[in-house]
C-alpha cells in the first residue's frame, strides 16, 4: 500500500477532527492520486469477474437447457391432453352419428309408403300411438309436404315433440 506525505504529517491535538476533511480535500484536489491507487484494484476485480463468469458459463448453460427441457415437457403434456380431448370428442361424434343412422334406419321404406298412402288425419292418429323416435323417423322419410299435413293433423304437443326430434336429427353439427 502506498503512503502519501500529507498523511504522515504531525497534527496538533485539536486538529484530529479536521484530518478526514483535509484528506478528502486533498484527494479531490489531486484526482490523479485516486485514479492511480484504484487502478490495480479495478483490474484485479475485472479479472476476478471474468474468471467467475467463465467458470459458471457451463453451469448456466446447463441450467438454461434444463429449464427449456422442462418447458418442452410441460408443453408436450398439454398438447397430449388436448389430443386426448379431441379424440374423445371425435368418438362422441361418431357415436352420435351411428345413433342418427340407426334412427333413420328404423323407418323402412315399406312402412314409410304405408303412412304416405294413408289419409293425413288417420296417419297422425296412428303416429301419435307409436314410439316418438319411430314416428319422427317415419316423418323424416316422408315427402316434406306429406309430413307437414300429418303434423298439422296432430295435437300441438305431439307435433312439437316430433318437430324437436326431427330438427335435432337433421342438423349436421355435433349435438353437444
Amino acid at each position: 500500500m502506498k503512503t502519501f506525505a500529507f498523511a504522515q504529517t504531525v497534527m496538533p491535538a485539536g486538529a484530529s477532527k479536521a484530518l478526514p476533511a483535509a484528506l478528502v480535500a486533498a484527494l479531490l484536489a489531486f484526482p490523479g492520486i485516486t485514479a492511480q491507487a484504484a487502478e490495480p484494484d479495478t483490474v484485479a476485480l475485472g479479472d476476478e469477474v471474468q474468471r467467475f463468469c467463465t467458470n459458471i458459463a457451463d453451469e448456466a448453460r446447463d441450467h438454461r437447457y434444463a429449464l427449456q427441457k422442462q418447458e418442452l415437457a410441460r408443453l408436450r403434456e398439454e398438447v397430449d391432453g388436448r389430443i386426448v380431448a379431441l379424440e374423445d370428442k371425435r368418438a362422441e361424434f361418431e357415436i352420435w352419428l351411428d345413433r342418427r343412422e340407426a334412427f333413420l334406419d328404423k323407418a323402412t321404406n315399406g312402412l314409410v309408403e304405408i303412412y304416405a298412402s294413408m289419409r293425413p288425419d288417420a296417419a297422425a292418429e296412428r303416429l301419435a300411438e307409436v314410439r316418438v323416435e319411430l314416428a319422427a323417423a317415419i316423418l323424416m322419410k316422408l315427402k316434406p309436404r306429406d309430413a307437414g299435413v300429418i303434423l298439422d293433423e296432430m295435437n300441438s304437443e305431439s307435433a312439437a315433440m316430433l318437430t324437436t326430434i326431427i330438427a335435432s336429427a337433421a342438423r349436421p353439427e355435433d349435438p353437444s
